[in-house]
């Protein structure tokens, strides 16, 4: 039951089925051209024939007939001839059959018309047309059609055993198919039944044949990496979570106690209550914003953004930010690249790279903001000379509330560049972190659109 449960197996029966179906209408095709049309035109030859020697039986009776079959039984013929005219009273005028029914029952005969030749006999198998004459005379007209009968017979002995050994082949080979199959998709299931269990380190076993289930196997195995990964940040962030909220609300309780206690002194207490409060709505926002990002549910209008444009507009916004921390903020900006996008998306994500750098770049520091094209992409790279990230936690540095150790001195909430990546991967770009030697470099490479700009006039 389990076998004919499979649906390879099914499969497997269904491709014999119209395999048998193809391999017969092949073989009926050949049998027409090989067998019967050959026959055929045999039939119309000797119907023919027949129509023209009992004419001539007509006009001058047995004594006109017999010299014309016995000049048509010599003549040179790819097929040989036989005949028969026999008396109404069953006697032979002139014959070279061996044999032939001695009563008219059917039109056609099949007649074997056996030759001695040098004390041996060949054996040959002839179609024959029996004709009634005048007066109750008869006429037997045949050809040799011993090729047609050996083949007639060879086809009909390959199709006895061909067919039942092909239903036996199919069904085995459909089993052997299968169980090979079945075997690959109870290593997925086993797999699957694994994560459902929440071991979420169970893959699926590969082969080393490259087919399709090992390349199924490969995509899944790439899906449960992903869904792992996953998972791990959501447990990464939960654990950050807490930890980030537990500070700001123990100095809000801490401030709330204070206050009841002393209510008196109620200006200071509140005022850092209400400091601890905003970063509270701050951290709900930034996850709230990212959230939304990262699941597409951000109402983004997408439309052609002049990058350069918005760039040197960020740059003159954090200008005084700069100046005042005795900073240099240069910028090299490429005229007209556009990209698509959300423009108050992109100059936030560009807002927070800016803000970063100035945040960690001491006084007299610089930060460099450069915009280019580079082999076809939109590269906007912003330097400072900070004190940079370690190479070790750079695949970390846009995961949230993640803060490098050598930044954990200055105030933050570790979620502008989670911020920025949520952007970035929205806008289906790129951002690489490196160093600059001193400092931190990070590069933002966005899809350029150099599409003409369609008129609306």
């Amino acid at each position: 039951m389990k076998l004919f449960g499979s649906l390879s197996f099914r499969l497997a029966l269904i491709y014999a089925g119209l395999f048998t179906v193809s391999v017969s209408l092949l073989g009926g095709l050949y049998f027409w051209a090989a067998i019967a049309r050959p026959l055929g035109q045999v039939r119309e030859q000797l119907a023919q024939e027949g129509e023209a020697l009992s004419a001539v039986y007509r006009r001058g009776g047995a004594d006109a007939l017999a010299p014309l079959l016995e000049r048509r039984a010599g003549d040179p013929s790819p097929r040989l001839a036989y005949h028969a005219l026999l008396r109404p009273d069953g006697s032979v005028v002139t014959s070279n059959l061996p044999s032939w029914p001695r009563s008219f029952t059917t039109r056609w005969l099949r007649i074997e018309a056996d030759v001695a030749r040098e004390g041996d006999e060949d054996e040959y198998e002839a179609l024959a047309l029996d004709l009634p004459l005048e007066g109750e005379a008869r006429l037997l007209i045949g050809r040799d059609i011993e090729d047609l009968d050996e083949l007639e017979e060879g086809v009909r002995e390959t199709l006895v055993w061909l067919l039942p050994a092909l239903a036996l082949l199919t069904l085995a080979g459909g089993a052997l198919m299968s169980r090979a199959i079945g075997r690959r998709i109870d290593a997925m299931t086993a797999t699957a039944r694994r994560v459902i269990a929440g071991d979420l380190s169970g893959r699926i076993p590969r082969g080393r044949a490259g087919d399709d289930f090992d390349r199924l196997a490969e995509t899944l195995n790439l899906m449960l990496d992903r869904i792992e990964a996953s998972l791990e940040a959501v447990r990464r962030v939960s654990d950050s979570v807490a930890h980030e909220l537990r500070t700001p609300l123990s100095r809000l309780k801490a401030s709330l106690i204070e206050l009841e206690a002393e209510p008196e002194a109620g200006a200071e207490p509140l005022r850092r209550a209400i400091e601890e409060a905003d970063r509270l709505q701050s951290i709900f926002d930034s996850l709230l914003r990212i959230s939304r990002i990262e699941a597409s549910r951000h109402a983004a209008a997408f439309e052609r953004v002049d990058l350069s444009e918005l760039m040197l507009d960020a740059v003159d916004y954090y200008q005084p930010a700069a100046e005042a921390k005795g900073q240099r903020l240069t910028a090299s900006v490429a005229p007209g690249l556009e990209t698509r996008g959300d423009r108050d998306l992109l100059f936030q994500a560009v807002s927070n790279l800016l803000d970063n750098a100035i945040k960690y770049t001491p006084a007299g520091g610089l930060v460099a903001v450069s915009v280019g094209l580079v082999a076809g992409e939109i590269l906007v790279a912003i330097s400072d000379t900070g004190p940079g990230i370690a190479p070790e936690h750079r695949e970390k540095v846009a995961e949230r509330f993640f803060r490098a150790p050598s930044v954990e001195g200055v105030p933050g909430l570790g979620l502008g560049l989670s911020v920025v990546q949520a952007i970035a991967a929205y806008h289906r770009s790129h951002l690489r972190f490196e160093s600059a030697d001193p400092g931190l470099r990070v590069e933002w490479r966005l899809p350029r659109d150099d599409r003409p700009e369609e008129r609306t006039d």
